[in-house]
């Protein structure tokens, strides 16, 4: 189930008109029938959607909290968004620095509901080296100011490529290694030797279709 059909079945389960949703929410019918349709995956209103549809932006946009249609007066709104953040490229991601945000303006922008810094940034997973965690085409808040420690997932820069890595960092000792998820996956342990430097730690992943 994506975007489109939790909000539709959302606003259904609570009879709810197109039209009351959308004068509820502050956009036009239009607006919300391209949404319902699919061809809008993002709506800058999502919050306001949320709150006339009685759930969390995070659910609508990522279907993270499970929702009980039938008990619609037990729902609570979810946890606050704490900001939305760009969606870059992997090669930008590589020498991302929060002097760059200015450049983002023009992004596209995704609500995260936990504590960051305003130098976070999102990328989509691109590949299956993280699965079965991370599947491909989810979505990743990379926080650059988050300190990194053993066993977080980090997102870390190739310095010959300039172009960034998404992988487990493993600590042992003085050696330092990223580590994909996928047993399968050729190479199990990347050592971190000069090679590449760690830009940020991912604070949350959600999927949005």
């Amino acid at each position: 189930m994506n975007l489109a059909h939790r909000l539709k079945s959302r606003r259904i389960a609570l009879g709810l008109t197109q039209k009351d949703v959308a004068e509820g929410s502050g956009i036009t019918q239009q607006s919300l029938q391209k949404i319902e349709d699919g061809k809008t995956q993002n709506p800058r209103k999502i919050v306001d959607l949320a709150r006339i549809l009685k759930c969390s932006p995070e659910w609508l946009l990522f279907g993270r909290e499970s929702q009980n249609i039938e008990e619609v007066s037990n729902i609570s709104t979810g946890p606050q968004i704490k900001g939305f953040f760009p969606l870059i490229s992997w090669v930008r991601a590589g020498g991302w620095s929060a002097i760059e945000e200015t450049h983002a303006l023009e992004a596209e922008r995704y609500p995260c509901p936990v504590k960051c810094s305003n130098s976070t940034f999102v990328l989509k997973v691109q590949g299956i080296s993280m699965e079965p965690e991370f599947r491909d085409g989810d979505l990743i808040f990379v926080d650059p100011e988050v300190e990194w420690r053993h066993g977080t997932y980090v997102v870390a820069r190739l310095n010959e490529q300039n172009e960034a890595t998404f992988k487990q960092l493993v600590i042992e000792g003085s050696h330092k290694f990223l580590k994909p998820l996928n047993p399968n996956w050729p190479e199990q342990l990347i050592p971190i030797n000069g090679n590449c430097t760690i830009v940020g730690v991912v604070v949350f992943s959600g999927r949005i279709f």
